[in-house]
C-alpha cells in the first residue's frame, strides 16, 4: 500500500500522511464538504426558490400583463360599440332630422299653397263682395228712384198685377177695376160658379206703403157696403202686427200679395158654399141664421186660414225651387191634402147644420173618407 504524501507549499517537502494524521484531516474535510454541499444545496435552494419565484412573478407579471391587455379590449370593444351605437342612433336621429324636416318643408309648402290659394279666393270674393255691392248700390239706386216716383202710380202696377193674378186663377169670375175718382176700393170680383150663378162678391183694395194703417180697415168696411160686397180684402206689403201672411183683422181680410191667390181660392169657396146653403135652405131662417153664425164666426175664419196657410206655403215652394222634385210633389201632396181636408172639414160642418138638403159634391165625400151623412131631421 503506497503510503499517501502532501507536498509541502513553502518548502516543497514531502510530509507522508498516515491515518492518524489524516483521519481528523479527513473528517474536518467531510464535515467541511458535507457544510459545503448543505450550503450549496441550500444555496441552489434558495436560488430555485428565488427562480420559482422570480418564475412565478414573471408569470404573475404576464398574466397582469394580458389580464390588462385582455381588460384593455374588452374596453376598446366596448368604447368600440359604444361608438357603433352613437353612431346608429346618431345616424337614426339624422335621418328622423331630415325626416321631420321634409315634413315641416311639405307642411311649409302646403300651408303656403293654402295661403295663396285663400288669398286668391280672397281676392275673388273681395272682387265678387265689391260687385255684389255695386250691384246692390245700383238696386238701392233705383229702388230710391222708384220710391221717388208716383206713389199713384205704384199702387196702380199692384192694381194692374191683382187684377191679372184674380182673372188667372178665377176664370169664371168677373174682375172689374173701380173707376178711379169713384168711391169703393181697387177692384171688385163677383163669384161665378160652374153652372154661372152669381154667388157673391169680394172687393179687394191693394195698397204698397212701408206702413200699415188701421183706418184702412174702416174704409174697406165702408167701400164694402156701398158696393153691397159680400167680403172685403186688403192686399198690402206691410202687414198688420200680430199678422204674417194672411189673416182676419175686424172682419176684414187681409193678405201679403203671395197668399192673395191662395185667399182668394178659400173665399171663394167659402161663398160658393154658402150659394149652395142658401138654396137649400130657401125659407129656413133658423138655418140660416146658423150658418151665418158659423161663417162669422171663428171656427170658419181658422178653416180658411188653414187653406191660405197652405197655399202660401205651396206658393214658397214653387218659388224658392230649392228642394228636388219628389220631394217637392210630396210636400205638396200633403199641402193639397190639407187644404182639401180643411174644404171638406168646412162642408162636413154645413152638412152637420142642414143635413141632406145641402147640395152634394161627391167630390169631397170621397175626400173625406166619411160614410153617408146623416140627416138633420128638417
Amino acid at each position: 500500500m503506497n503510503e499517501q504524501s502532501i507536498t509541502c507549499p513553502h518548502c516543497g517537502k514531502k510530509i507522508a500522511l498516515t491515518e492518524a494524521l489524516t483521519h481528523p484531516i479527513e473528517e474536518k474535510l467531510r464535515q467541511e464538504l458535507a457544510g459545503q454541499r448543505a450550503a450549496i444545496e441550500d444555496a441552489a435552494r434558495e436560488k430555485a426558490a428565488e427562480g420559482f419565484a422570480q418564475d412565478m412573478k414573471d408569470l404573475r407579471a404576464q398574466l397582469d400583463e394580458k389580464a390588462r391587455k385582455l381588460e384593455d379590449s374588452r374596453r376598446q370593444e366596448l368604447e368600440l360599440r359604444k361608438r357603433q351605437r352613437e353612431l346608429e342612433d346618431k345616424e337614426q336621429a339624422m335621418a328622423l332630422e331630415l325626416e321631420r324636416k321634409l315634413s315641416q318643408e311639405r307642411g311649409k309648402i302646403r300651408e303656403e299653397t293654402l295661403a295663396k290659394s285663400a288669398e286668391e279666393h280672397h281676392l275673388r270674393d273681395r272682387e265678387k263682395d265689391k260687385q255684389l255691392e255695386d250691384m246692390r248700390r245700383q238696386i238701392e239706386d233705383l229702388k230710391r228712384k222708384a220710391e221717388q216716383g208716383s206713389q199713384q202710380a205704384q199702387g196702380e202696377v199692384l192694381e194692374l198685377e191683382l187684377e191679372d193674378l184674380l182673372r188667372d186663377n178665377f176664370r169664371f169670375d168677373t174682375v172689374e177695376p173701380v173707376a178711379k175718382g169713384v168711391r169703393g176700393a181697387d177692384v171688385l170680383q163677383r163669384v161665378v160658379s160652374g153652372s154661372g150663378q152669381a154667388c157673391g162678391s169680394i172687393l179687394w183694395e191693394s195698397k204698397r206703403t212701408k206702413a200699415w194703417s188701421d183706418g184702412w180697415v174702416q174704409k174697406l168696411k165702408d167701400d164694402q157696403r156701398e158696393a153691397k160686397a159680400d167680403l172685403g180684402v186688403i192686399v198690402t206689403a206691410t202687414m198688420p202686427k200680430g199678422v204674417s201672411h194672411v189673416g182676419c183683422v175686424e172682419g176684414v181680410w187681409v193678405a201679403d200679395f203671395a197668399s192673395a191667390a191662395g185667399l182668394g181660392t178659400a173665399l171663394r169657396a167659402g161663398l160658393l158654399q154658402l150659394e149652395h146653403a142658401r138654396n137649400a135652405l130657401a125659407g129656413k131662417g133658423e138655418k140660416m141664421d146658423l150658418i151665418y153664425r158659423y161663417l162669422s164666426g171663428p171656427e170658419f175664419r181658422h178653416r180658411i186660414e188653414a187653406i191660405v196657410e197652405a197655399f202660401s206655403s205651396m206658393r214658397s215652394d214653387l218659388d224658392a225651387e230649392k228642394r228636388s222634385t219628389e220631394r217637392a210633389w210630396a210636400k205638396r201632396e200633403k199641402q193639397i191634402e190639407r187644404v182639401l181636408l180643411s174644404t171638406s172639414g168646412m162642408y162636413g160642418d154645413l152638412q152637420g147644420l142642414f143635413g141632406s138638403s145641402l147640395a152634394s159634391i161627391p167630390a169631397l165625400e170621397l175626400s173625406s173618407d166619411e160614410g153617408p151623412s146623416q140627416d138633420s131631421g128638417s
